[in-house]
């Protein structure tokens, strides 16, 4: 009954176009990896953070990027209404720890409140089904500094406590990408509320 009601009440919510991305009711690949928040380094590990609650995965290209930078400040003056909903973010990017250090503590982007977590070769981005580009020589970021990493795909996944894929959203802007992720963790809050 559970499944059905919240089958329910995501079917009107998610009809977004799914490339190759993993599906929605997939089982999302667990990864651990490090990760910076508010520019320190830690080891984050998807599995310990669903004993909490659903998680927004996010994969995005770069930091320090016009999409991304606009993608992670969204999800930082958001912060609070995710954690309201009980849920936490974890970014995913190709970038090296260090540059993840800076741009989680910039208060203009991540604001020391979203973490970011380094998949330098892209294997956590290649077991979600994404597709990741190299490098191009000579692009340069935000601030002018070259970008020597490769680039995954920008989705989000929603991955509840259980460990499968409640949404995948792609295709999407940025600022629409935080917007649809908080109405899906807001209504899993609700439906889980509604089964209390």
């Amino acid at each position: 009954m559970k499944r059905f009601l919240l089958g329910c009440l995501l079917s009107g919510t998610i009809t977004l176009p799914v490339a190759a991305a993993l599906p929605e009711g997939h089982p999302a690949p667990d990864f651990q990896t490090q990760a910076s928040l508010a520019g320190k380094s830690f080891t984050y590990s998807l599995q310990d953070a669903l004993k909490k609650g659903p998680v927004v995965v996010y994969f995005y290209p770069s930091a320090y990027t016009g999409g991304c930078n606009i993608q992670a400040h969204t999800f930082a003056v958001n912060h609070d209404k995710f954690t309201a909903a009980g849920a936490s973010i974890i970014g995913v990017s190709l970038d090296s720890i260090d540059r993840l250090n800076d741009f989680s503590a910039d208060p203009e982007f991540c604001g020391g409140k979203v973490a970011v977590a380094s998949d330098v070769e892209g294997n956590i981005a290649k077991s979600y089904d994404l597709t990741v580009r190299e490098a191009a020589a000579g692009k340069k970021d935000s601030r002018g500094v070259e970008i020597t990493h490769g680039f995954a795909e920008r989705t989000t996944f929603i991955v509840t406590p259980d460990g499968k894929i409640a949404a995948t959203l792609t295709g999407l802007k940025p600022a629409e990408n935080v917007e649809k992720s908080l109405e899906i963790v807001q209504t899993l809050a609700a439906a889980k509320q509604s089964v209390k």
